[in-house]
């Protein structure tokens, strides 16, 4: 079997068996009303109901001390890896049937079958 072959089935069972989540994709941007030709920023959504995996982990500090350990948590979205998420979006995502926001941290780790976006809570637009 070649790579290509390989990384579209690893692709196809990571979509099929993972991706349990959807996610809207939002940016804030410029919008000029047709009829006051004011533009003002608005919300605009770009995509919707995106297939995705929502992923948590908890790191604990290695360092111990007589007071509680630092604890941080990293998440993480699976996409496919064709989808854009532009620097400063909000990410709406429905996990579990809980539905949280959050903003594009960094850039994406793009691979052949998925990609990887860091987030962190979303608390407003910039």
């Amino acid at each position: 079997m070649n790579i290509e072959k390989a990384q579209a089935a690893a692709r196809t069972a990571l979509e099929k068996f993972h991706y349990k989540d959807l996610c809207s994709v939002s940016v804030y941007q410029d919008r000029k009303d047709p009829k006051t030709k004011l533009t003002s920023k608005q919300e605009v959504i770009l995509l919707e109901d995106v297939p995705c995996k929502l992923s948590f982990e908890t790191v604990k500090s290695a360092e111990g001390t007589d007071t509680a350990a630092a604890v941080s948590q990293t998440i993480k979205l699976f996409l496919a890896p064709e989808v854009t998420v532009p620097p400063g979006s909000k990410l709406v995502v429905t996990h579990e049937g809980h539905m949280a926001e959050y903003s594009r941290s960094g850039i994406p780790a793009v691979y052949p079958t998925h990609q990887e976006v860091v987030l962190v809570a979303f608390e407003r637009w910039a």
